[in-house]
């Protein structure tokens, strides 16, 4: 046995451009990646792999292609961390041109191969996708910071006020998404509109309609993505630019028929509910996917009480109008029916939620200022009861069985498009049915090949001039834009890989 002990390789000497932005204004990961590349593999995952026509295996993407997608995203992730810090496109040209960084090779291959002007034209590309995406987020640097901004973002959906209908439904959606978030561990997370509308209680129609009137305009959610096949779309919670006064008014809200309040007689001037609320949104959380708080059960102006008085116990029905931002009308009916069913009692002017009233039983006490009295209905035995009385027992088990069966069809379609399915035609001989394939569209019978490689026009038996067949018996289309040199065709061909790889 030698006694020579392995001697270490010697490292590679680096040369880093060390202008107003150089890699020591970066942070230690975004320089290691632009100086020696994506050694851990973190952004090769699913570059050179995807799903096959089944959805279910994996397959294996051709290595130019995997290369190209896996260099793409080395490239996205330098110029977010240049945009992070300060930097410019001039100075993230320099990083990713120079011919000793490892991480511009993708950049450099492509001016390589296309040309300078190609390659400074998706570095152009990418730096404004970076900006925009570093302009709109915030840096999140360990998990329990981001935390920190769900808790935040839970408070501050906790004290803004919900008013109307859709106001009170939007909040649930939201509150949905931020139980995503919350096991995602961070603001960004995927979920589905099924999924959502499953959490929330709620059908995807109005799902649709509350992100597209309230949670978007008013600056609470944002799609970063749809999603597509298997994945959810990729969400964003937006706790930077959330506003805190109120949710956007709606329209029909604009027509009212009140007369506005007159000075001189001292009415009021304000708004019927305050303008901060008080609720506690993990109860609201809990309670919105059972039936009980459906559309034509207690709804959701009795989950925004009840979350208010889980809050804060006795509370008069004043109060509750500014805690919950339910309009006073809506609360005194919504209160009267809580109590029907033995979930809140109250003791002179303050209302109160009975012991297990969160989980759906009821009991029946007397009023404080009051002669014991019975309730109009008996106490509720859990939530299942109080959506048999009310009608809408089995509504999320219809909702869900609808989603499943839509995801069936959904894949199934999938399928047939990755498989470039077309209908077959039917014909019955001897008693049974035999599927004919529909031809392709690119294949011609025999009968329209011509001897010199031309194809036959079916109408006049002469050759088409602006057609060929190929060698595999497909249809070519000879036009003035073919005519092109194989330097330009493969030109051509690198610019549509680039700008496809640099969607973003």
């Amino acid at each position: 046995m030698s006694d020579n002990t392995h001697q270490p390789l010697p490292q590679r000497q680096f040369t880093p451009y060390r202008g107003p932005l150089g890699l020591s204004a970066l942070p230690s990961t975004a320089a290691d990646l632009i100086l020696l590349g994506d050694l851990t593999g973190r952004y090769a995952t699913g570059s050179y792999s995807r799903l096959a026509s089944d959805r279910r295996t994996v397959i294996l993407r051709c290595d130019r292609q995997g290369a190209a997608e896996h260099g793409h995203r080395i490239t996205a992730a330098i110029a977010c961390h240049v945009a992070r810090a300060g930097g410019s496109i001039d100075q993230l040209t320099r990083l990713l041109l120079h011919p000793e960084h490892e991480g511009g090779r993708h950049a450099r291959t492509i001016a390589l191969r296309s040309g300078q002007s190609r390659a400074l034209g998706y570095i152009r590309r990418v730096w404004a996708s970076a900006s925009a995406a570093v302009g709109t987020t915030v840096t999140l640097d360990s998990r329990h910071e981001a935390f920190e901004v769900l808790a935040g973002l839970r408070d501050r959906v906790e004290t803004t006020p919900w008013r109307g209908e859709r106001g009170r439904t939007a909040l649930r959606v939201l509150r949905a998404h931020l139980n995503f978030a919350e096991t995602a561990g961070g603001p960004l997370h995927h979920a589905s509109e099924r999924q959502t509308a499953e959490e929330a209680g709620i059908s995807r129609t109005t799902l649709r309609a509350v992100y597209e009137t309230v949670l978007k305009p008013g600056g609470w959610l944002r799609r970063l993505r749809a999603g597509h096949g298997r994945e959810g779309s990729t969400w964003y919670l937006d706790h930077g630019s959330v506003p805190s006064h109120r949710v956007p008014a709606l329209r029909s809200r604009l027509w009212t028929t009140q007369f506005p309040p007159d000075p001189a007689l001292e009415e009021w001037t304000t708004p019927e509910t305050a303008t901060t609320a008080d609720i506690d949104s993990t109860v609201l959380a809990r309670l919105m996917g059972h039936d009980a708080f459906a559309r034509h059960g207690l709804g959701s102006a009795a989950l925004v009480i009840m979350s208010a008085l889980h809050s804060r116990q006795d509370q008069t029905a004043g109060e509750l109008v500014g805690t919950s931002s339910v309009s006073r009308a809506t609360t005194y009916r919504t209160l009267q029916r809580l109590a029907d069913h033995g979930l809140v009692h109250h003791t002179g002017e303050t209302w109160a939620l009975t012991p297990r009233a969160l989980e759906g039983f009821g009991i029946c006490l007397p009023d404080g200022d009051t002669a014991p009295t019975a309730p109009t209905a008996a106490p509720a035995q859990g939530w299942d009861e109080v959506a048999e009385q009310h009608g809408t027992r089995g509504v999320a088990a219809r909702r869900k069985a609808l989603h499943a069966i839509e995801r069936a069809a959904y894949r199934e379609a999938l399928e047939q498009l990755a498989e470039h399915r077309s209908r077959a035609a039917v014909l019955v001989r001897d008693g049974r049915q035999v599927l004919v394939p529909a031809p392709r569209p690119d294949e011609i019978p025999p009968t329209w090949h011509a001897p010199d490689g031309h194809v036959l026009d079916p109408a006049t038996g002469r050759p088409a001039a602006d057609w060929r067949v190929a060698t595999d018996g497909r249809l070519i289309l000879i036009t003035p834009a073919d005519q092109r040199t194989y330097d330009e065709l493969a030109a051509a061909h690198t610019q549509a890989l680039s700008e496809w790889e640099s969607t973003p």
